[in-house]
C-alpha cells in the first residue's frame, strides 16, 4: 500500500482509538465481516490493547512535559516523549522491533494523556498522527498496511 494510503488510514485508526470508547461500539462496520479488510474501529481495538500496558510512574512526567508545551510544540514533545518511553522498554526487551515499540509507546502515552487530560485529546491526536505518520509509515506498509500491523500487534 502507498505511504498516502497508510497516512488517510492512520488518521481512522487514531481517531477512533482516541473517541470514547462507547462512541466505537456504538458503530457499525460496512460491508461482510473480512479479517483482512481495513476496519479502523477493529485495528482501534487492537491497538487499545497494545497500550493498555503501562507504568504510570514512567508515564506520568512524560505527559506532564506534553502538557506544558506551547500548541507549536506538542508534536516534538510527544515524540520525546515516545522515545523515552520506547528506549525504557527497549532496555527491558532488545527483542521486539524498535519500529513497533515506538507504536505500542505513541499509543501507550497517547491513551494515557487521553484519560488524564480529556481536554487535550484533539491536541494528542493531531500528535500521534504527526508521530505515526512521520516515523511509522514506511514501517507499517513494510508490514502490509494497518490490518497486517493489528493482526501482529502483541509486544
Amino acid at each position: 500500500m502507498a505511504a498516502a494510503g497508510i497516512q488517510t488510514q492512520t488518521y481512522h485508526v487514531i481517531h477512533c482509538l482516541l473517541q470514547n470508547e462507547h462512541d466505537i461500539n456504538m458503530m457499525e462496520t460496512d460491508g461482510p465481516e473480512d479479517d483482512n479488510s481495513f476496519d479502523p474501529v477493529k485495528i482501534a481495538s487492537k491497538l487499545r490493547e497494545l497500550g493498555d500496558d503501562y507504568d504510570e510512574k514512567v508515564i506520568q512526567p512524560l505527559m506532564k512535559n506534553v502538557q506544558s508545551a506551547s500548541a507549536d510544540q506538542v508534536l516534538t514533545v510527544f515524540s520525546d516523549s515516545v522515545d523515552s518511553l520506547c528506549k525504557t522498554w527497549v532496555v527491558e526487551r532488545a527483542e521486539v522491533v524498535s519500529e513497533k515499540q515506538l507504536l505500542k509507546a505513541a499509543i501507550t502515552l497517547g491513551l494515557f494523556m487521553k484519560k488524564n487530560c480529556p481536554s487535550m485529546t484533539n491536541v494528542v491526536e493531531d500528535a500521534m498522527m504527526g508521530f505515526v505518520n512521520n516515523r511509522l509509515t514506511n514501517w507499517i506498509a513494510e508490514q502490509g498496511g494497518w490490518v497486517s500491523v493489528a493482526k501482529n500487534s502483541k509486544c
